[in-house]
């Protein structure tokens, strides 16, 4: 069955996420356009996007794997922003404001996740 994903809360966060995501890595130094900021941003558009392209699959077990994808993508990022924190290029109020954002979204994939009774 075919789900909404604009319509899913977890998808439009994961949305909002990617926007601040973007707006801290323009902040970042030049020299990690190749490394972190590339990285990081590629993550955080590869969260909304397998929920999108998981809620367009026919079957629940296919949308429950692009989840799965999604939450990598999320600890992947959560990574990036602890090592971008610590290397100065973050603020501090930034990482919390985005570590706490992740753990919402992270815990709304699982959720979603388990939901869907696969």
């Amino acid at each position: 069955k075919m789900h909404r994903y604009k319509e899913l809360k977890v998808w439009q966060k994961a949305i909002d996420l990617a926007v601040e995501v973007y707006k801290i890595t323009e902040n970042l130094p030049p020299q990690e356009r190749f490394g972190l900021i590339s990285q990081m941003n590629k993550c955080v558009i590869s969260i909304p996007s397998n929920i999108a392209e998981g809620a367009g699959r026919n079957t629940n077990k296919e949308f429950d794997h692009f989840l799965g994808i999604s939450l990598g993508s999320s600890f992947e990022l959560d990574t990036q922003m602890v090592i971008s924190n610590r290397l100065g290029y973050v603020s501090i109020d930034d990482f919390e404001k985005i570590e706490t954002e992740l753990e919402h979204i992270q815990n709304m994939i699982v959720r979603l996740k388990q939901s869907l009774n696969v």
